[in-house]
């Protein structure tokens, strides 16, 4: 017992030590909520296609279910799909993981539950990504020529220096909005039908209760 407890502590510095590192601990702006908001989704759809796909894999997605958000088939396919040939396979990055590791130190992350995995006391994971998206700067003494106010050290170029450098301050934090309100949705696309289901379920609930009360209470009233 004395050695699992030692473990247990052990690997929960571990972690602690981890997520200081990765700078979950900093304080973090709130991103908009944009879940509600196909086209902002779409946006964002667009702009991970485009930016993050190439070298991020989500390989629990397929690119067919970008129709829960509007888009059809032939859009999905013109527009979304550049990796593959048909529009139910999953969205799994080209890019080779041996040369993956060699230009980055590791093989990036999949991104499919990324919004959810980055969740702390210090805001959520949608925070975490808006905060981290728009935190790089130049750092010209690091291999990729960037770093990252939120993720010191970190390996990964600012992919999005493009929108960064001939977009308003205002339009990219909106782009990044929307990039981070579509990662956010693809880490749970039931989501918003879950949380309509579960105000039922409470009304349901509470409902049963008074009933449940009304009857107890006609049940007993003769009783001395």
């Amino acid at each position: 017992m004395k050695k699992f407890l030692i473990s247990l502590m052990l690997g929960c510095s571990v972690v602690a030590t981890a997520q200081a590192a990765s700078g979950t601990e900093v304080k973090l702006d709130k991103a908009p909520y944009l879940l509600e908001d196909q086209q902002a989704l779409q946006r964002g759809a667009k702009i991970f296609v485009d930016n993050c796909l190439s070298c991020h894999s989500a390989a629990f997605m397929r690119f067919n279910r970008l129709r829960d958000i509007g888009l059809t088939d032939k859009e999905i396919m013109e527009n979304y799909n550049f990796i593959t040939p048909k529009v139910g396979d999953m969205m799994v990055s080209p890019i080779n993981p041996v040369q993956a590791k060699e230009w980055f130190g590791a093989n990036p992350p999949d991104l499919t539950l990324i919004a959810r995995s980055r969740a702390s006391h210090a805001g959520t994971g949608a925070d975490y990504l808006y905060s981290f998206l728009r935190g790089f700067y130049v750092d010209e003494a690091k291999p990729t020529g960037w770093n990252n106010h939120v993720f010191p050290n970190v390996g990964m170029p600012n992919v999005l220096w493009n929108m960064q450098s001939t977009m308003a301050p205002e339009q990219f934090d909106s782009a990044v909005a929307d990039l981070v309100a579509y990662l956010q949705w693809m880490g749970e696309p039931v989501q918003l039908e879950r949380q309509a289901l579960g105000k039922y379920v409470v009304l349901f609930i509470l409902l049963l209760i008074f009933v449940t009360w009304r009857l107890s209470k006609a049940y007993w009233k003769d009783v001395k």
